[in-house]
Protein backbone atom coordinates (compact mmCIF):
# COMPACT_ATOMS: atom_id res chain seq x y z
CA UNK A 1 0.00 0.00 0.00
CA UNK A 2 2.25 2.78 -1.24
CA UNK A 3 -0.40 5.21 -2.47
CA UNK A 4 -1.37 7.97 -0.07
CA UNK A 5 -4.50 10.10 -0.20
CA UNK A 6 -3.80 13.51 1.35
CA UNK A 7 -6.89 15.25 2.72
CA UNK A 8 -6.85 18.93 3.68
CA UNK A 9 -9.08 20.63 6.24
CA UNK A 10 -11.53 21.98 3.64
CA UNK A 11 -12.04 18.50 2.19
CA UNK A 12 -12.37 17.04 5.69
CA UNK A 13 -15.07 19.54 6.70
CA UNK A 14 -16.97 18.69 3.51
CA UNK A 15 -16.76 14.96 4.37
CA UNK A 16 -17.97 15.64 7.92
CA UNK A 17 -20.95 17.52 6.46
CA UNK A 18 -21.78 14.46 4.33
CA UNK A 19 -21.84 12.23 7.41
CA UNK A 20 -23.95 14.76 9.34
CA UNK A 21 -26.49 14.86 6.48
CA UNK A 22 -26.57 11.05 6.30
CA UNK A 23 -27.33 10.77 10.04
CA UNK A 24 -29.94 13.54 9.93
CA UNK A 25 -31.74 12.13 6.89
CA UNK A 26 -31.85 8.63 8.43
CA UNK A 27 -34.06 9.75 11.29
CA UNK A 28 -31.66 8.25 13.86
CA UNK A 29 -31.39 10.61 16.82
CA UNK A 30 -28.43 9.78 19.04
CA UNK A 31 -28.47 10.71 22.70
CA UNK A 32 -24.67 10.68 22.68
CA UNK A 33 -21.86 10.82 20.13
CA UNK A 34 -19.06 8.47 21.21
CA UNK A 35 -15.76 9.28 19.50
CA UNK A 36 -12.90 6.82 19.18
CA UNK A 37 -9.58 8.45 19.96
CA UNK A 38 -7.53 9.46 18.19
CA UNK A 39 -8.77 9.26 14.62
CA UNK A 40 -12.49 9.57 15.27
CA UNK A 41 -12.36 12.68 17.42
CA UNK A 42 -12.53 15.23 14.62
CA UNK A 43 -15.64 13.64 13.07
CA UNK A 44 -17.17 13.02 16.51
CA UNK A 45 -16.70 16.69 17.41
CA UNK A 46 -18.34 17.76 14.15
CA UNK A 47 -21.28 15.43 14.68
CA UNK A 48 -21.66 16.41 18.33
CA UNK A 49 -21.80 20.10 17.44
CA UNK A 50 -24.04 19.70 14.38
CA UNK A 51 -26.50 17.35 16.10
CA UNK A 52 -26.26 19.29 19.38
CA UNK A 53 -25.61 16.15 21.39
CA UNK A 54 -23.04 15.49 24.10
CA UNK A 55 -19.78 13.85 23.13
CA UNK A 56 -17.99 11.08 25.00
CA UNK A 57 -14.64 9.46 24.19
CA UNK A 58 -13.32 5.91 24.20
CA UNK A 59 -9.74 4.97 23.33
CA UNK A 60 -8.77 2.22 20.92
CA UNK A 61 -5.38 1.63 19.37
CA UNK A 62 -3.81 -0.96 17.13
CA UNK A 63 -1.33 1.12 15.14
CA UNK A 64 2.26 1.16 16.33
CA UNK A 65 5.78 2.19 15.30
CA UNK A 66 7.20 5.62 14.54
CA UNK A 67 4.65 6.67 11.93
CA UNK A 68 1.76 4.71 13.41
CA UNK A 69 1.33 2.73 10.21
CA UNK A 70 1.99 -0.79 11.50
CA UNK A 71 -1.09 -2.58 12.81
CA UNK A 72 -0.70 -4.73 15.91
CA UNK A 73 -2.90 -6.07 18.70
CA UNK A 74 -6.02 -4.02 19.36
CA UNK A 75 -6.20 -2.35 22.77
CA UNK A 76 -9.46 -0.86 24.09
CA UNK A 77 -9.90 1.40 27.10
CA UNK A 78 -11.83 -0.11 29.98
CA UNK A 79 -13.78 3.10 30.54
CA UNK A 80 -15.38 5.99 28.67
CA UNK A 81 -14.69 9.66 29.31
CA UNK A 82 -18.15 11.22 29.61
CA UNK A 83 -20.02 13.67 31.83
CA UNK A 84 -23.08 11.39 32.02
CA UNK A 85 -23.56 7.63 31.69
CA UNK A 86 -23.53 6.48 28.06
CA UNK A 87 -26.88 4.95 27.14
CA UNK A 88 -29.95 5.20 24.95
CA UNK A 89 -29.19 5.80 21.29
CA UNK A 90 -25.43 5.96 20.83
CA UNK A 91 -23.53 6.94 17.69
CA UNK A 92 -20.05 5.36 17.74
CA UNK A 93 -17.70 7.39 15.55
CA UNK A 94 -14.28 6.58 14.10
CA UNK A 95 -12.37 7.99 11.15
CA UNK A 96 -12.50 4.89 8.98
CA UNK A 97 -13.38 1.25 8.67
CA UNK A 98 -10.07 -0.16 7.45
CA UNK A 99 -10.25 -3.86 8.28
CA UNK A 100 -13.39 -3.24 10.36
CA UNK A 101 -11.99 -5.18 13.31
CA UNK A 102 -11.75 -2.13 15.60
CA UNK A 103 -15.39 -1.12 15.11
CA UNK A 104 -16.54 -4.71 15.44
CA UNK A 105 -14.59 -5.16 18.69
CA UNK A 106 -15.77 -1.80 20.05
CA UNK A 107 -19.43 -2.65 19.42
CA UNK A 108 -19.03 -5.91 21.35
CA UNK A 109 -17.04 -4.14 24.10
CA UNK A 110 -19.66 -1.40 24.48
CA UNK A 111 -22.49 -3.90 24.81
CA UNK A 112 -20.58 -5.32 27.80
CA UNK A 113 -19.52 -2.11 29.57
CA UNK A 114 -22.60 0.03 28.75
CA UNK A 115 -25.73 -1.95 29.63
CA UNK A 116 -27.97 1.10 29.06
CA UNK A 117 -27.31 1.32 25.32
CA UNK A 118 -30.62 0.78 23.51
CA UNK A 119 -29.49 1.34 19.91
CA UNK A 120 -25.87 1.51 18.76
CA UNK A 121 -25.09 2.87 15.31
CA UNK A 122 -21.72 3.62 13.73
CA UNK A 123 -20.36 6.42 11.56
CA UNK A 124 -17.06 6.90 9.76
CA UNK A 125 -15.63 9.13 7.07
CA UNK A 126 -14.22 6.30 4.93
CA UNK A 127 -14.91 2.61 4.40
CA UNK A 128 -12.13 0.62 2.74
CA UNK A 129 -12.99 -2.25 0.39
CA UNK A 130 -11.60 -4.95 2.70
CA UNK A 131 -13.61 -3.95 5.77
CA UNK A 132 -15.47 -6.83 7.40
CA UNK A 133 -17.65 -4.27 9.25
CA UNK A 134 -20.19 -2.11 7.45
CA UNK A 135 -20.85 1.14 9.33
CA UNK A 136 -24.34 2.62 9.35
CA UNK A 137 -23.11 5.97 8.04
CA UNK A 138 -20.11 6.93 5.90
CA UNK A 139 -19.05 9.75 3.61
CA UNK A 140 -17.02 7.66 1.14
CA UNK A 141 -16.64 4.03 0.15
CA UNK A 142 -13.12 3.71 -1.24
CA UNK A 143 -12.37 1.45 -4.18
CA UNK A 144 -8.73 0.83 -3.20
CA UNK A 145 -6.78 0.28 0.00
CA UNK A 146 -5.09 3.67 -0.10
CA UNK A 147 -3.35 5.10 3.00
CA UNK A 148 -5.25 8.23 4.09
CA UNK A 149 -3.28 11.17 5.48
CA UNK A 150 -5.76 13.30 7.39
CA UNK A 151 -5.02 17.01 7.88
CA UNK A 152 -4.32 16.63 11.60
CA UNK A 153 -1.90 13.74 10.99
CA UNK A 154 0.78 15.75 9.19
CA UNK A 155 2.86 15.85 12.41
CA UNK A 156 3.09 12.05 12.24
CA UNK A 157 5.23 12.34 9.13
CA UNK A 158 7.61 15.13 10.21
Amino acid sequence: MSDKLHIDYAQYHHLIDQVVRAVQSSGFQPDCVLGVSRGGLFLADGLSRSLRKPMAVIAASSYRDGEGTSQGELQLSASIAAVAPVGGNVLLVDDLADTGHTLQALCEHLRTICPYIVDLKTAVVWVKPGSVFKPDFAAEYLESDVWIVQPFETRDFL
